[in-house]
Order: structure tokens, then sequence, then C-alpha cells
């Protein structure tokens, strides 16, 4: 009899049948208050987030730790559970002030709850601070079956609802279909479905329990695949060399550290819970031995790939976590290569030993990553102003977005300094990203500053060159003027004190032409000519043609007059319908 299992079919604390309705109407009660907390339109402060954040946190800790054996042990944990969530994210402060908490720090606090969970549940079924390693190896993976498979009830019951919506709809009965588009009704529906869902395959634990057997039977056959193909890798790098790891993607340390995860996975899918539980065939046995051989080689590359990055742009907070995590991958790496050289062919002892201290690390570590104590933000921050300001990267070359957008309050208070800098590069662009709400402003801003800087060396002024006016010479730069491309040439036809001027891009005549619908015509690209009007003391553009068509030696004579500066301005009559004085339609002459 499976030690985790009684003759009902239950699990270790004894069938409790009253646990299905608990934990859905736990769940049902936790989403409303989450709905009502954050669905309300506009962005939730911090306090309503950490709120929810640590409500959900604990209802769902409940549902997967509760047991009758030593119900107020479960209770007690999942209210420090939540309320850890809760008081970090509060910590934290608002969402924009710490982009970097709402991405890697909230994983980390998740993952450390994730893995506090198992350890918990063992020290519950032991009665003791004793962590028997089948118990929780077993935890640990039961707790990632439940997880997938609450979801996917959960998506179930949605299918059907909105089914039988559908069918009462036939008979012209559609309140289950309004009821359906209500925030609430969804929210209740979500966590009444997940939390019973966990509450009846918790009660089933012996069927939940071989579920997870399938799941790391299955895994493990793939462990012979990956150790081979990480093998070969590696030895095919000495003939290929690290560069070409640089040369074929960004992404080599994301890569390198999801070949190490899925090593660590399907490794300890062959090796189990214990020596009874190891898969005997010798084929997945030696996978598993390639795999654990291969995760260091791996993580040194994903080192050497960070380092590279880290000493060539900097820190960054991403690259700071990519750091942390190539150090995790490393000591996973050493102790399995460790565990190989003390047992070889009977290493798997060893690693279970290994996991056991390394988890335990690990939750310590992503809880101290999760809390603000650690900024990578500031320590990002710290390191790029001194790369600009001791000359190292240019103002140019600087990355200002990032500073302004990703580095957080430290950022921010950065730029603040630096626009108060005595190099007047460095004040002008710091107080430019202030200027901007956002990244996509930012980028406009810049490619409007870049292009205004430029515009001198692109502009032919007809019919004479002149000085132009700064007003008129801040609107060039636009879009429907000269355009924001530096390598795009314009000419002018501007007079001194004249209230009108035209501006046509040499595109138009530089660029090959495009075929036209109608035989022997073409289109010239961007063939426009826009009008530009001083009104009030500011130049603003009043209309712009389209591109026409027009015969091929036509358009060969426009490029040659261009080139020439055959360009002027002429008073031509038309002749044009009018009705009651109004005209209607093109001019047809």
């Amino acid at each position: 009899m499976d030690a985790f299992v009684t003759e009902q079919d239950g699990p270790a604390g004894g069938a409790w049948p009253v646990r299905p309705l608990l934990l859905a109407g736990i769940g049902a009660a936790a989403a409303l208050a989450i709905q009502q907390l954050l669905g309300q339109g506009s962005a939730p402060p911090v306090d309503r987030v950490a709120v929810a954040i640590g409500i959900g946190t604990a209802a769902i800790g409940f549902g997967f730790v509760a047991e009758k054996v030593r119900l107020g042990w479960a209770i007690a944990f999942t209210i420090v559970i939540g309320l850890a969530a809760g008081l970090i994210v509060y910590w934290q402060g608002t969402p924009g002030g710490s982009p970097d908490f709402w991405n890697w720090r909230l994983t980390s606090l998740f993952l450390a709850i994730a893995i506090a969970a198992p350890i918990f549940q063992t020290a519950r079924d032991e009665g003791r601070w004793h962590f028997p390693y089948a118990d929780l190896h077993g935890h640990a993976w039961t707790n990632v079956v439940l997880w997938f498979a609450g979801w996917i009830f959960v998506g179930v019951v949605f299918a059907m609802a909105w089914l039988l919506a559908a069918l009462f709809n036939l008979v012209r009965i559609d309140f289950l279909e309004k009821l359906l588009q209500k925030d609430w009704v969804i929210a209740l529906l979500i966590g009444a479905a997940f939390g019973g869902a966990v509450g009846l395959m918790r009660e089933r634990d012996r069927i939940v329990r071989l579920l997870q057997r399938v799941v790391t039977a299955v895994l493990g056959v793939l462990a012979p695949v990956l150790g081979i193909g990480l093998i070969l890798f590696l030895l095919l790098l000495p003939f290929t060399g690290l560069s070409a790891l640089w040369e074929a993607t960004r992404s080599t340390t994301p890569i390198l550290l999801s070949c190490v995860v899925g090593a660590l996975i399907l490794a300890n899918a062959v090796i189990g819970n214990g020596i009874d539980d190891e898969a005997r065939n010798p084929v997945l046995r030696y996978g598993a031995m390639m795999l654990a051989l291969a995760m260091l080689p791996l993580a040194a590359i994903a080192a050497i790939a960070t380092g590279l990055r880290i000493n060539q742009y900097g820190f960054t907070p991403d690259r700071l976590w990519a750091l942390t995590f190539v150090i995790l991958a490393t000591a996973y790496g050493l102790a399995y290569l460790v565990s190989l050289a003390r047992g070889r062919t009977d290493w798997a002892p060893f690693a279970r030993s290994a996991n056991i201290v390394l988890g335990f690390a690990v939750a310590a570590v992503a809880l101290f990553l999760a809390t603000p104590l650690l900024s990578f933000n500031a320590l990002s921050t710290a390191d790029q102003v001194a790369r600009l300001t001791s000359g190292r990267v240019s103002v140019d070359n600087f990355d200002w977005k990032a500073l302004g957008f990703d580095f957080g309050v430290p950022g921010q208070a950065a730029l603040k300094r630096l626009a108060r800098s005595a190099d007047p590069a460095i004040a002008a662009r710091a107080k430019e990203i202030m200027a901007a709400p956002d990244r996509y402003q930012a980028d406009q801003l810049a490619q409007a500053a870049k292009a205004q800087a430029g515009i001198a060396d692109r502009l032919r002024i007809l019919p004479k060159p002149v000085p132009v006016p700064p007003a008129l010479l801040t609107q060039l730069p636009e879009w429907q003027a000269c355009g924001m491309t530096p390598k795009t040439r314009c000419t002018l036809l501007y007079s001194p004190g004249a209230t009108e001027a035209w501006v046509i891009q040499a595109e138009c005549f530089e660029a090959p032409p495009q075929a036209a619908t109608t035989a022997g015509m073409v289109i010239a690209p961007n063939c426009q000519v826009t009008r530009l009007v001083l009104d009030k003391g500011v130049w603003a553009a009043t209309n712009r043609g389209s591109p026409t068509e027009m015969p091929a030696d036509l358009r060969t004579k426009l490029a040659k007059g261009f080139t020439n500066g055959e360009v002027e301005v002429r008073t031509v009559p038309r002749r044009q319908v009018f009705v009651g004085g109004v005209p209607v339609g093109e001019p047809f002459e």
C-alpha cells in the first residue's frame, strides 16, 4: 500500500469529503475579492494590489497544503505566505516604480512559495522538522500536476458554460450569456472551478500520484534524447568555437539556461523519489548521467556569455537577473558533477541529497531577491551612469530610454541629476527623456532631435541659398516636409520675407519609379509637394499632394529638371465645373 493513501483512496491524512466544497467556496470568495479589488477600470493603488495578491496566495496555498491532519499548521502556513506576499508587494511600491519587480521579482516570490509548499507538506506529514526525500520530491511533483490539472478543469468548466449559453440562445433565452459577460461571474467561476478541482483531486490522491508517475515516466524517456544532444553540442564546440554562439543569436544565455533547466527536470524524472523509484532501463539511466555531466559546462558557457555582455554594455536589471540564474545553474551543475564523481553509476542518492540542500538555498535566495533589499535597478543605474560620465559610452550611444523607463525610481532620480550636468550634451538628452511620457514618445523625440540636428546638411534652398527662419527650419524635419530620415535630402522653395514655402523630397526623382495601372505610365515614389504657410509666427503644412501617374519620358524630364534646380512656382489658370458659384470635382484642364 502506498504510504500516502488509505484504503478509501484518500490522502495521507484520511478522506475529507467536505474538502472539494470547502476549497470551491474559498476559491470563489478569494477570486471575487480579487476581482473587486483590481477590476474597477483604472489602475488600482499598490495597497489594493498587495491585498489582492495576499488573498490569492493564501487561498491557493491552503488548497494545496490543507489536510485534516494538523489542519492548524496548514492555516498558519497559508496566513504566513499570504502576509509575506502581500507585504512584499506593498514594500515594492507602485508597479511603475519598480519595473523589475513585476516580472522577475514577482516570479522569485512565487518560486520561493512553490518550494516552501512541499517542504511544509513533508514536515506536516512527519510532524517534525524532518524531510525524507521520497516525500519531499513526491509532494513537489504532485503539486505541479495539480496546478496544471486544476487550470485544465477551469478551461473545461468555461467551455461547458458557453456551450450551455449557446444552447439556451437557440430558444432566445440569453440570461446565461449575459451572466458570462460579467467580470464578477467570471471570477466566481474561475475560483470555484479551480478550488473544486484541487479538492476533488486531493480526495483521489492515489490517482494524482499515479498521474504524477506517468508524467515523470514520459519525461524520463526524453532524458537520453536531450542527453545525447547536449553532449554532442559540447563535443562540437572545440571545432566551432564559442564565437559562433555569440554571432548566431543574442539569446545565448537564455537558451543555455533553458537547456540546464530541461536537463535538471529530465534527470530527476529518471532518478525518481528513491532507489525503488529509479528507472531500471540502462538507456534512461545513462541518459540521465549525460544530462548531469552536461549541466556544468552549459552553465559555464552561459556565464561567459553573460560576462561578455556585462563587460561590453554594463549592468542592466535583466543582465543581473541572468547572472543570478547563471549562478544557480552553476551550483546545480557543480552539485550533479560531484554526485557523478562520488557515485559514478550509483550517483542518484548523492544527487537527491544535493536537491534537498539546493532546494532550501534556492527558496531562501528567491525570497531575498523578491524583496527590495537588493535593488538591481540601483546597481544598474550606478553602473550605467558611471560609464556615461567616465566617457566609456558616448552620449549618442548611451541607452537613455533604459535609464528613464526600465530602471525604476533610481533611473529617474539619475536622470534628474544628469539634467543638471555641466556637460550640455548630457543635460540636454536627460531633459529630453524626462519630457517624454513613455518609451514611444522618447523614440519620437530622439528621432526628431537627430533629424533636426542634420537638417542643414540635407537641405537645398531655391531659387538661391538664403538664411531660413528658425521657426520654418524646425518644421522641415517633420514627415510631411523633408521627413525624419537623416539620409533623405530635400529641396525648399523659399525667398526671404515670404509667408509661403514649398518642400520636395529628392526621393521623388531619385528612387526608381513604380509601374502604374495604365500602360506607359509610372508613379514616382514620394513625389508630393508640401506647402507651408506662416500664420501668427508659426509655419504649418496646409496641404500635401498625392503621387500622380505620368508618362515615363515626363518622369525622366522631371528628374533632370530637379537635378538642375529648375524648380519654380507658377500661377496656372484652370477649367473646372462650378455649381452655384462653388467648384465641384477636380479641374479637368
